[in-house]
Formats: C-alpha cells, sequence, structure tokens
C-alpha cells in the first residue's frame, strides 16, 4: 500500500464551462496552450483560477491540430514538431510569467502523449527537446514506457503519472478511446480503479489483469462529464 498518496492532476485551460469548480480538488494543473486548444485569454484565466487555489501548473502542449482535439496522431517532421511545442510551451511561459507563476512541469496532450510512450524514436526526439530546452522541468511519463526509459537514462526530471479515469490494456497501454467504458465516468468505476492503484500498486486491465505500478501522480480529465460527481468524493475519501 502506498504509503503517501500521489498528486491529483487534471488536464485544464480546455474550454470546459465549470473550470473554476475542479481547483479546489487537485494539486497540479496541465494546461492548453494552443496546440489542440487555449491561447492568451483562456491561459490567462486559468491561470489566475490556478493561483487563486494555490495548484501547481505546467504546460500541456500537443500536436498542433485543434481540428481533432490533438487526439489523432500527425504526420509532422520532427523539426515542424519542435518548433510548434516549443511556440507552446514559450507562450506558456510568458503567460505564467506575467502571472507570477512557474512552469512546475510539462504533460504531452494526446496523441502526442501516447506516441511518445510507445514509440522510442518518437521518445527520444522529445526527451531530446526537453532535456535541451527545458532541463530542469519534470516531465511527466507513463510507467515503463518508451518515453519514461529514455528519461530515466538521460537523467531527465520525471514524474511518473497513471489516468484515475482511464482504462488500460495489459501492455500498461491507455485502452483507445473507441472501446466502452474506455474513459471511467462514474464513481463506483473510479473508486474500483483507484482502489487498487492505492491499496494494492497495481491498475487492473480492461481485461482483468493485475499490472504492477508505482506513480507519483494521478490525473483526471478535465472534460470527463462525471468529473464533479466524482472527484471531490474520492478526494475527501483518500487523500483526507
Amino acid at each position: 500500500m502506498l504509503l503517501q498518496r500521489p498528486q491529483i492532476n487534471c488536464d485544464l485551460g480546455e474550454g470546459i464551462p465549470f473550470e473554476s469548480l475542479i481547483y479546489p480538488w487537485i494539486d497540479r494543473a496541465n494546461l492548453a496552450c494552443g496546440g489542440h486548444y487555449g491561447d492568451e485569454a483562456t491561459l490567462s484565466a486559468s491561470l489566475s483560477l490556478a493561483k487563486e487555489a494555490g495548484v501547481l501548473v505546467g504546460a500541456h502542449p500537443s500536436y498542433p491540430d485543434r481540428e481533432n482535439f490533438g487526439r489523432k496522431s500527425l504526420n509532422i517532421t520532427f523539426p515542424d514538431l519542435s518548433d510548434s511545442i516549443n511556440s507552446q510551451i514559450s507562450l506558456f511561459q510568458r503567460m505564467t510569467k506575467e502571472a507570477d507563476l512557474e512552469m512546475a512541469h510539462i504533460k504531452f496532450h494526446g496523441a502526442l502523449y501516447n506516441d511518445a510512450a510507445s514509440n522510442a524514436e518518437f521518445a527520444d526526439f522529445l526527451t531530446d527537446l526537453v532535456g535541451e530546452r527545458y532541463p530542469n522541468v519534470p516531465l511527466f511519463v507513463p510507467p515503463y514506457s518508451e518515453i519514461e526509459k529514455l528519461a530515466r537514462h538521460k537523467k531527465l526530471a520525471f514524474i511518473r503519472e497513471i489516468f484515475g479515469d482511464r482504462s488500460y490494456e495489459n501492455n500498461y497501454g491507455l485502452s483507445p478511446r473507441s472501446y466502452p467504458d474506455s474513459l471511467l465516468t462514474r464513481l463506483d468505476q473510479v473508486e474500483r480503479h483507484l482502489q487498487a492503484i492505492l491499496e494494492k500498486d497495481q491498475i487492473t486491465s480492461r481485461t482483468g489483469i493485475p499490472l504492477p505500478v508505482t506513480a507519483e501522480t494521478i490525473c483526471f480529465h478535465g472534460d470527463n462529464p462525471g468529473l464533479m460527481d466524482f472527484l471531490p468524493q474520492i478526494r475527501k475519501k483518500y487523500w483526507t
């Protein structure tokens, strides 16, 4: 059983109407910065909410693909992707400086996150980018992923992340969103998933296989339609 609870993080700054209600229940916010969503106005609003709640903030760059909300892999060259990611993070850094906040972490979004987890060449490119441009900023990585292996090898600062509202496959990968119940939206689903993580140090895969795992943070999606039905309850039950 984990002696110290992982921090709760949430993907935010993505246009959801009830965002202000989420901050009291989380420790870190991953804020969209222009790739899949976001601009100066949305970042300013989210940073203000995070500052008021005392929540750490991190950049949440994506493939430059607003049409698909960053959830489809793009056929894009590494130089072009590097330019896009650096542009997104630069916007985030400028806005955090104006808000008198600091970039506490970097977390890739959607298909970018998944591609970095499974593709060693892709993970190598992204860890080089982070190591060269943002060497002291912790990078969120999925446990046992290609990007975790390379971040560890390159001695980058990283934070292992588990999703608290997504189902997993037997290889530690997230279940495709096209699968039934790949996104956990009900309290009973989320609590069952969390109990295995917090009490047994394991994820139960979609097919029922126990997967040993440890992580420093647990993510919930800001656009999960059931978020405010379960997040306050699990925070009170397991984190207080």
